[in-house]
């Protein structure tokens, strides 16, 4: 199994809410004791445990498709998982589903346009702003004080979801792990 982060790389961009898929994945890493692969034919940073793959595109959000598509296609890798952020859901929900629609999302598109719609989406909502001219300033800004306290949890209980997932079935991993409405505190 190939399982995807979507961010942006470097520094400026890591506590943007836009890059709870490399957050996810760094704590998977970790919690994997993942083994760092050296290419860079894949435009991103690659990780192995185990038969599975983790990996952080490093091409920015709107390419992120070229680099799931060669490690994809180099390793002949059946199932992807790609984390990413929702607006579409409010903080901290957790929501799993195979195919659909991108929803406008930048990193899903160049995904489907380059594997396909055919993988499986761990949908991390970050909320909506107010304004719809807001947009890019919320999934480029850093989550608010309030959001970063449950912050760690939330990317906890996603890893766990993930670990469930590669033993079990996407239905099962749903209806155990899937958050449908969290309360900020």
């Amino acid at each position: 199994m190939l399982i995807v982060g979507l961010g942006n790389p470097g520094s400026a961009y890591s506590k943007n809410r836009h890059n709870i898929g490399f957050m996810v994945i760094d704590e998977l890493i970790s919690r994997f004791n993942a083994a760092k692969l050296s290419s860079s034919s894949f435009e991103g940073e690659l990780f192995k445990f185990q038969n599975h793959f983790l990996l952080k595109p490093l091409t920015f959000m709107n390419l992120s498709g070229n680099s799931i598509s060669s490690v994809k296609k180099f390793y002949k890798i059946d199932e992807v998982v790609v984390i990413h952020d929702d607006l579409d859901l409010p903080f901290g929900t957790l929501r799993f589903k195979k195919g659909g629609g991108h929803g406008g999302h930048n990193g899903l598109k160049s995904t489907d346009e380059k594997i396909s719609k055919d993988y499986i989406r761990v949908r991390m909502g970050i909320g909506r702003p107010e304004h719809k001219g807001e947009v890019v300033s919320h999934v480029l800004g850093d989550f608010n004080e309030v959001e970063s306290k449950h912050l760690g949890m939330w990317i906890s209980h996603t890893c766990d979801a993930i670990e469930f997932l590669l033993q079990h079935s996407l239905e099962d991993t749903s209806s155990k792990y899937s958050v449908k409405k969290f309360q900020l505190k």
